[in-house]
């Protein structure tokens, strides 16, 4: 049992047995684990995810030490800062703009990096420091640097790892930029949900290197961790799909606020063109785009497009809002009922788009999200079924 004050933590130590038993840390992890202590880097005030209520709940460590040394040691995402610190005051805030990744998200993206001894590191995204400081611990702190876009909090971490005998280095400065001034790196590591991953990671990443990453489209605010090997010429990455998570996005890639009123100019339905769908939310799982596989695919199929869910009752409102243009289409759908409704409008046909991915998935058989792969090259990017040669979309 570890003590912090008078404080008992019995949560801390089964969160430890919990993450070696479920398989997500590895063993050689646990050293580091038990050796840096997650609370080090959380702030007083802080609002960790109550997934029972979806929503975000404060923790005030000296108002309720008990209560909040229990969230610290908890499996669970925790909002460190809100509106890229405009926020003040013990409410949640707007926007959730800085985080502390739950742990066990933490371990399996540290499991997919694959470090070893002797390894440079470079991690996008500094966020508390917890991260960093792991790494620091088994690498030593002269083979990590964190780059972390925020002034406050890059500063805050670093005088958190400090203070802790820990010495990363850490930059303030654009992640998507890499650290070019000490590469190149054995592996890189971005602890932020990225639509487009930067070549520069690749061109910074010695050959056979290891670059991990929450990715995903513009679909959703799903991603997936994608563990890129670099090639052996060192001009391209690629590899698989593993973990499904949900990050918060690197500044300059966040998703715009739509306008719905753009779209819909004369209200709705306007001059939409109407047709029927047997799509249901729960086949296709609408609710469930983080989890879900063909929310994965259609994710990977539908481009510049955003999805919009929204339960009402016993029916789900589904919207799909082109990027590109203003094509949008949008269907209540009952999981009761066989057949909905659906209305579509503009230069594409959305809800065509979204059923032709559909009937690719299930002609498939069916393909989760580790089938599926990304490769990054000085043209760009693009995803595959299976292997690299079987691109989707041709």
């Amino acid at each position: 049992m570890t003590l912090t004050g008078r404080h008992s933590r019995p949560g801390r130590a089964r969160l430890q047995r919990a993450l070696l038993d479920s398989g997500v840390m590895p063993a050689a992890w646990l050293p580091a684990f038990e050796a840096v202590d997650r609370a080090w880097f959380l702030p007083t005030v802080m609002w960790p995810f109550d997934m029972a209520a979806s929503s975000s709940v404060t923790r005030d460590r000296a108002a309720d030490p008990d209560a909040w040394f229990a969230a610290a040691d908890a499996n669970v995402p925790v909002t460190t800062q809100w509106d890229d610190g405009r926020h003040t005051g013990p409410e949640p805030g707007r926007v959730s703009t800085s985080s502390a990744s739950m742990p066990s998200v933490v371990m399996a993206m540290l499991d997919d990096l694959d470090v070893r001894p002797g390894h440079r590191v470079l991690e996008i995204g500094t966020g508390t420091g917890w991260n960093a400081a792991l790494l620091a611990h088994r690498l030593g702190s002269d083979r990590v640097i964190t780059v972390e876009v925020d002034p406050t909090v890059a500063a805050t971490a670093e005088k958190a790892l400090h203070a802790h005998g820990l010495h990363p280095t850490v930059v303030t400065g654009d992640g998507l930029l890499g650290y070019p001034p000490a590469a190149p790196y054995d592996r890189i590591l971005a602890t932020a949900g990225l639509r487009e991953i930067p070549y520069a990671w690749v061109e910074q990443t010695v050959p056979g290197g290891v670059i991990v990453a929450p990715w995903g489209t513009r679909l959703t605010n799903a991603d997936h961790v994608v563990r890129l090997v670099v090639a052996d010429d060192g001009r391209s990455a690629s590899g698989r799909f593993t973990t499904p998570v949900e990050f918060m996005k690197v500044r300059s890639q966040r998703p715009d606020r739509l306008d719905q009123a753009a779209y819909l100019p004369d209200g709705f339905p306007g001059d939409a063109a109407v047709s029927v769908t047997t799509l249901t939310v729960r086949a296709a799982g609408f609710e469930d785009a983080i989890r879900h596989p063909f929310m994965a695919v259609a994710a990977l199929s539908v481009g510049d497009c955003v999805l919009l869910v929204d339960r009402r009752g016993a029916a789900v409102s589904v919207w799909l809002y082109g990027l590109s243009d203003r094509s949008w289409a949008a269907a209540l759908l009952d999981d009761a009922t066989p057949e909905s409704v659906v209305y579509q409008s503009g230069s594409r046909r959305l809800w065509e788009e979204l059923e032709a991915a559909y009937r690719w998935w299930t002609g498939a058989g069916g393909p989760t999200a580790d089938r599926f792969g990304l490769t990054i090259d000085r043209r760009g990017e693009y995803t595959w079924l299976d292997v690299p040669t079987n691109r989707l979309g041709g």
